[in-house]
């Protein structure tokens, strides 16, 4: 996660990343906003935005009076949007660095 980024976008990670490792499954209640506030050491408006972008995504559902649940197919969503973002964003920097020591791709799946 970069320290660049906004913090409710880095909260946001630290929720998808929950999701996709199944931390939170579907159907699971997420933390409330001032629990995971209090938790992360964030103010409880920047982790209501961080939710709402769930929720604007289709990822959660708000039960009023209950809670925010994780909805069906959330993580295979996640993980699918996380994978075309590093492709696009991330291994083209890591193919350069990758050429530039000269390491091929042998060598990276021989130290799996």
């Amino acid at each position: 996660m970069s320290e660049n980024k906004p913090v409710y976008l880095r909260l946001r990670e630290r929720i998808a990343a929950s999701i996709i490792e199944g931390e939170y499954a579907e159907g699971d209640m997420l933390p409330s906003v001032r629990a995971f506030a209090a938790e992360q050491g964030a103010n409880p408006l920047t982790v209501a935005k961080a939710y709402q972008q769930f929720q604007t995504d289709g990822l959660i559902r708000v039960q009023r009076g209950v809670g925010m649940f994780v909805r069906e197919g959330a993580a295979s969503k996640l993980r699918e949007a996380e994978r075309e973002a590093f492709l696009a964003e991330e291994w083209p920097d890591i193919q350069r660095k990758m050429a530039r020591l000269d390491i091929t791709l042998d060598e990276l799946v021989d130290r799996v």
